[in-house]
This record gives C-alpha cells, structure tokens and sequence, in this order.
C-alpha cells in the first residue's frame, strides 16, 4: 500500500471544501486519528489482536492508504459513529451513513495454520501486524502482579487466556518468521519481552531471538528492552546484529510515569536518556525508538519537550494514543480525544521535519509499521505545504 502524501490523495475532501491536496491530507489525517480515538463498527470480515499485548482487541486495515490498528472490540467502537462496509470493489469506511474513506483489510495470515513439530501453534508464538512479524518472547514481568505493575499493560493477560506461551525459543522464532515471510508477506520482525531482575533486563535473550530471526529470514528486527542496568549490554545487542531497538520511556512526565509504571520511574527518565544516547552511538539516528502514551494525564508541555529532547538526540518519539486493554488496571480509560492527539502529533512532527527524520527512517518494528500511531498521517500534511503548528505554541 502506499504511505505518505500519496495517500491523502485517495479521501476526498469533505463537503464545503475545494478538494484540493491538502484538503483532502486533512481530512484523512484527522479521520486516521478519530477512528483510533474512537473506534470502528465491523459489518465485514477483519483480522483482528485479541485479548492482552500488543494492539489490543484491534481491527488491522489500511485506510486511504494508511495502515491502522483501530479499537473494534470495546465500548468505544460500540458507539462510534465510524462503521467498515463492504463495497462492490473492496471496503469503505462510512460516517453516520457517509462514505469518508476507502479501506483494504488484511487476510488471515496463512501461517497461522501450521504447527511446530511438538504440537504448538504458530500462531501462540508470533502474530502479524499487518506486514509486521511481532512476537513477545518471554510472556512474563518481573513487575507483572505486584505494586510495580504498569497499569496500561496487558502481558499476563495473553498468557492467562491461552494465547500464546511462556517463553518462544530462538528456534521456534525463526521456524515461524521464516514462515511468515515466505507466506504472507512480513516484512521486519518486532521481538520485545517481559522485564526481569537480571542486570540486562531481559535484553540478552530477546536479542539471542533476533539474532536467530535475522540469521534465518534476512529480514530486518527491532528487540524492545528496558534500560539495562550496564548499559554495555546495548554494545551486546548491537554485535548481535540486530537493526533496531525500542527502549519505551512510556512518558516523559515524571508524574504521571511516578503513577502508571512506578518502576520505570525509579530508573529515572535521565537513564531512559542515558540509554538512548548510547544506542544511537551504536544502531544510528532513527534506529532507536520510544513509545510516548497519550491520554494518561501527562502534561503536554513536558511531552513535546520530551519528544524535542529524544529527536533532538536521534531518538524516535513513537506517539500513540492510549489502548486501553481489558484485563489491564487501566481498562476503563477513555482514549484521548482526536483535537488532543492531533494537536501532539502536529508539532512532532513538525520538529521532526526540522530535525530530517522522517516517520519511514526505522528499519523494523513498531516505529517502521505505524499503524498504532497517526504520525504518518500528519506527517504527509507537511510533505505537501500544510501549515505545522509551532512546537513551541501551547498545546
């Protein structure tokens, strides 16, 4: 599919306007981060994530071009006025009985129908996301059921509902990679993992995993790892040859990060910076990446200078809306509203812009993918001369 300003060009403009270009990247950019505000009604077949990590209890499609992981399955989508229909050429999204926008829709990936030797599924140990290999290699945390838990996160929820198993060894990974590649069309592979008490924090063997996938695909890997206590385990993960890493601050407000993830804030977002700078040192600008969350209570102002200070150093700001997952202990959250997100999402990317990092500079993982985040969407308004909000005007 295509991605950037060429998809703006499949929406047309809304009633009342003239329909030109950026007209029409507005009203595609504000619809991408409205359906994931509020969710989407399904009348057609969808692949979707159900049930704990990753991009929960999501449809994944691509609309006007763009790939998404929209809420399908919560109260949100239960009352939105956003609604997948078939039409006589493929699908569409509609509004309260009007066509906003075309859609295509991912397939039930093929090797979800073939098993390991010993009997476990392919699809208990990886997932696609849409052309994105993903798996959780160690399904357990060290913070998982006590005071340290983070509250937006649902890794012992996919175990507990027997979706996948405790711990994917490197062989398995590549085995399923391999098939995943070869039928149906991955295109990078995004390997993270439960933290543990280790002075590498699960960082060693999720890269072990990629190194493993790497080997026996060729495709491009990101590993995703808390900040090692030695922070030469980075130097280990980047010998492994692994393309990218995530090391996910989750928000830059010490607060409300105090709150949600208690003992990532004892790490110190001064360490998630720490960490960063030697990755970049060592993958490259762009090849480091790390999830900001929206809709936590965070303070905007801290979260754009957060966001300036991470690209600023050649770090990925990854912005996306909360996804509230059932099971999690914070379930019962209200995603943000779009004019909240959209406005974040404006001056990131427009420094971003400044600063000559674009949202396809990432190899592999969820900052290459996109599909959580509405970035791209904005992002293509200022590839055709959108006026960008300034980072330094109030949220």
């Amino acid at each position: 599919m295509g991605r950037g300003s060429s998809a703006a060009a499949s929406l047309g403009a809304p009633p009342g306007q003239d329909g030109g270009p950026t007209a029409a990247a507005e009203a595609l950019a504000s619809l991408v981060v409205d359906l994931q505000a509020r969710g989407l009604k399904v009348e057609v077949p969808l692949e979707r994530r159900t049930g704990g990590a990753g991009p929960s209890d999501s449809g994944m499609l691509w609309v006007g071009g763009f790939p998404i992981t929209v809420p399908t399955d919560n109260a949100a989508a239960a009352g939105s006025p956003y609604v997948l229909k078939a039409e006589d050429d493929g699908y569409a999204i509609f509004e309260d009985g009007r066509r906003v926008a075309g859609a295509s829709t991912q397939q039930r990936p093929r090797f979800y129908d073939l098993t390991t030797a010993d009997g476990v599924p392919y699809w208990k140990i990886g997932l696609m996301h849409l052309d994105s290999f993903a798996s959780t290699v160690v399904q357990t945390c060290s913070y998982w059921g006590n005071d340290d838990q983070c509250k937006f996160c649902g890794i012992g929820v996919s175990l507990d509902s027997g979706r996948t198993i405790v711990k994917k060894s490197p062989e398995q990974l590549a085995e399923v990679a391999m098939a995943a590649k070869e039928l149906d069309g991955a295109v990078d592979a995004t390997l993270t993992t439960g933290s543990s008490n280790g002075v590498d924090r699960g960082a060693r063997y999720v890269a072990r995993c990629g190194h493993a996938v790497r080997e026996a695909t060729g495709l491009p890997v990101e590993v995703q790892f808390e900040p090692p206590m030695n922070l030469d385990v980075i130097d280990e993960v980047a010998d492994l040859g692994i393309d990218s890493v995530g090391i996910h601050v989750e928000s830059f407000d010490p607060a409300v990060l105090a709150q949600v993830a208690p003992a990532k804030a004892r790490t110190g977002i001064d360490q998630y910076f720490r960490a960063w700078e030697r990755a970049v040192a060592r993958f490259g600008e762009g090849q480091v990446s790390t999830y900001v969350i929206l809709g936590m209570g965070e303070d905007p102002e801290l979260t754009v200078e957060g966001c300036r200070r991470a690209i600023d150093m050649g770090v990925f700001p990854f912005v996306v809306p909360i996804r509230p997952v059932a099971g999690s202990l914070m379930e019962d959250v209200v995603p943000p509203a779009r004019e909240y997100t959209e406005s974040i999402y404006r001056k990131v990317a427009a420094y971003m812009s400044e600063r000559g990092m674009a949202t396809d500079v990432a190899k592999a993982g969820c900052a290459r993918c996109q599909a959580c985040s509405g970035l791209q969407s904005v992002e293509a308004l200022l590839q055709i001369g959108a006026r960008p909000i300034p980072i330094s005007h109030a949220v």
